[in-house]
């Protein structure tokens, strides 16, 4: 079958509109019909080689969409369901046994590989392999692949045109408020970071009852837009030592604290401005060997906990349904985030995002 895909060909340079043939889906997945796909951060670095996923590569992994066929051993899908699609995990190992599958032993190789398990892959262009399944789905083509296990079924009136980013960004940043930091109501919340993923946390923070909420961040413009949506104070750090503007704002540092940056020194503003027994947590993600500092010997006997968090310790078919809940009863508004493109723009997409001109771009097929 001949399907359009955005084709990543190296680093800093921009993807290729393709037809591409798609094989069959194996027992294990279901072929899903793209309505839109978000474009991540995560998209660009692995472009870019921050992440050894082998190239050419069609990658995209914030997708919904249609289902259109269903593999033999598949159960709980059909044809015609919506879907959004969140990332691979074995579903048999420890983690993924105890309710935590963002961790599954075997996480990296089905998300980042390039292939199925098996080493197969789904897309060719003639005689050239093309690595697919990059969170086990390959969202930016038209047609997809999908290992069952990641695909979560939405009501059939749900808007699919916005709702792929709470596959990964927007479930990233409240996931990680919600299933690990979770503030409680009254507490106290600095946000390092004011992108779609910190935005998310920043809304999950007022939503789980928060009521001072900081957004640290270097835009201005960001900022202001951050407040509209419930921040009670922000921090320009390129003209206040945010440390020391949490610690004022707060009355000696704050309870909860988030790092989506990934950059060494915003790290160390993130636990510097923890109070005693602070939970603080990293989501952003940073080039392999990438290091970070921690004040060991004056915050020894902080009490604080430092969690390192991937796609938000969510199980993608418990969650999602959540964000879709509180967003349907006005609490959680991520679609305030989001700009549409159409699927031929995406590298205008892709440069929106790197600019911070778009919080959260969605290409629509």
């Amino acid at each position: 079958m001949k399907v359009q895909a955005a084709v990543a060909v190296g680093p800093d340079t921009d993807l290729e509109i393709r037809e591409l043939e798609i094989d069959e889906p194996h027992s294990n997945e279901v072929r899903v019909r793209m309505v839109a796909s978000g474009v991540c951060h995560t998209d660009a670095i692995v472009r870019d080689q921050w992440y050894p996923v082998p190239l050419p590569a069609v990658l995209g992994h914030e997708g919904a969409g249609v289902v259109e066929t269903v593999g033999s051993d598949v159960i709980g899908l059909e044809p015609g369901d919506k879907v959004v699609l969140g990332p691979a995990f074995c579903g048999a190992c420890t983690m993924c046994l105890s309710g935590h599958p963002m961790y599954c032993a075997d996480f990296f190789a089905r998300n980042f590989a390039g292939t199925r398990p098996d080493g197969s892959t789904s897309l060719s262009d003639g005689s050239e392999t093309i690595s697919s399944h990059f969170f086990g789905q390959s969202s930016f083509a038209s047609h997809a692949n999908v290992a069952a296990h990641g695909v979560v079924k939405v009501p059939a009136d749900a808007p699919l045109s916005l709702l792929g980013p709470l596959g990964c960004g927007i479930m990233t940043g409240s996931g990680a408020m919600l299933n690990v930091l979770r503030p409680t109501p009254g507490s106290s919340v600095a946000i390092f970071g004011s992108g779609a993923v910190g935005m998310a946390a920043l809304l999950a923070a007022r939503a789980a009852g928060a009521s001072t909420v900081i957004m640290v961040d270097v835009l201005d413009s960001r900022l202001e837009f951050a407040t509209s949506l419930g921040a009670t104070h922000t921090v320009n750090s390129t003209t206040t030592e945010p440390v020391a503007a949490v610690r004022e704002i707060t009355g000696g540092g704050a309870e909860f604290a988030l790092d989506t940056t990934g950059i060494p020194a915003v790290f160390r503003q993130m636990t510097d401005s923890l109070k005693t027994l602070g939970h603080g947590a990293l989501v952003g993600a940073a080039k392999l060997g990438t290091e970070a500092t921690i004040d060991v010997g004056t915050r020894l006997t902080s009490g604080m906990t430092i969690s390192m968090v991937c796609e938000g310790d969510a199980v993608p078919q418990e969650f999602i349904p959540r964000l879709i809940a509180l967003h349907e009863e006005g609490s959680f508004p991520f679609d305030e985030l989001i700009k549409t493109y159409d699927f031929s723009d995406i590298n205008r997409a892709f440069a929106d995002s790197a600019t911070g001109a778009t919080l959260k771009p969605i290409i629509e097929f």
